[in-house]
Order: structure tokens, then C-alpha cells, then sequence
């Protein structure tokens, strides 16, 4: 399992995160349908564990998407929080259409799944959430939130993975 897991998680058959073509169309739950790209490899995320028996997929709506009322409920937060966790500006979590661009549905997804990753670790997720924010990933020097605001999610994975395996942090 553990050579399973990789970094890059996309959703849709484009590759797109905001693709949901493939899971559509099929009429999968996101866990279950969603692939990740690695290197040509195809791996769902139900096989590579993303969110799959982690408490995450509730976030989803039935149409796939992620549903941000359950996300802020879920994590106690505000919409005007939930977007600077996230890097995104209060308009895209807060409008209605907004909510559904691939943008919004990829940022917050790769923040749901960095913090299914590390609920166990951490002990619940209000620790994790915290983890997210405030800890420092040693060998990148900032914070899962400041890497995943700037785009580089697949680093907070990528890390995740060296640890997840027994690998120094």
C-alpha cells in the first residue's frame, strides 16, 4: 500500500483537478472514481487512501463536488477563514457559483487531503487542522498551508508519503 501512495492527486480524466467528467459520468463518489496522475500511472483515490475511510468524503456533495457549508461546519470555521486557510479570496468560497470552479474545488480538496493524511498522527481533526496551519514541515520550512496557498501541495504529499513509510521528517 504504501508504494501506492503518491503525490499529485487529480480528479478527472483530463487531469484537471476541477474535471469531474470521469466520476460523473460513471455516477462514482469521489473517493472512488477520483484518479491521480503519476507518471502515467492511473491510481484512484480509494486505492491510494486519500480520503477514503477517513471521515472526509461527508464534505461531498452528490454531484461530487465538494459541498465548502459542510467544510466550514465540519472544521468549525468561518467562509472568511476557510478561504485564507485555504489561499483563496472570500468571494470564491462564499458565492454560490463560485464554489464550484475547479480553483475553489482543487485548493480545498488538497486541503481535506492532507489533513485526512495526517488525522491519525495528529490525534483528531481540529489537531490536524491546527498541524495544517501552524507546524512547520521541517525539511520545506513553511507551514502545508503556506505551501498549498502557493501551489506546491504536491510537496506537503510528497513529504507525507517519506513519513508515512518510515522515513525521516
Amino acid at each position: 500500500m504504501a508504494a501506492d501512495l503518491k503525490n499529485g492527486c487529480q480528479l478527472g480524466a483530463s487531469g484537471n483537478a476541477g474535471d469531474r467528467s470521469d466520476v460523473a459520468s460513471r455516477g462514482a463518489v469521489p473517493n472512488e472514481g477520483a484518479h491521480c496522475e503519476e507518471g502515467g500511472a492511473n491510481k484512484t483515490l480509494s486505492e491510494r487512501g486519500k480520503l477514503a475511510g477517513t471521515g472526509m468524503t461527508h464534505y461531498f456533495d452528490e454531484a461530487g463536488l465538494i459541498d465548502l457549508d459542510r467544510v466550514t461546519d465540519g472544521f468549525h470555521v468561518t467562509k472568511g477563514q476557510l478561504a485564507k486557510i485555504t489561499g483563496l479570496n472570500f468571494v470564491a468560497v462564499s458565492k454560490a457559483d463560485q464554489q464550484t470552479a475547479p480553483r475553489t474545488q482543487s485548493r480545498v480538496r488538497e486541503m481535506l487531503e492532507i489533513i485526512s493524511r495526517v488525522i491519525e498522527w495528529t490525534g483528531g481533526t481540529n489537531q490536524a487542522l491546527a498541524w495544517y496551519r501552524s507546524e512547520p514541515i521541517p525539511p520545506l520550512g513553511r507551514t502545508a498551508e503556506a505551501l498549498v496557498k502557493n501551489g506546491k501541495a504536491d510537496a506537503v504529499c510528497r513529504y507525507l508519503d517519506r513519513v508515512a513509510v518510515g522515513g525521516y521528517a
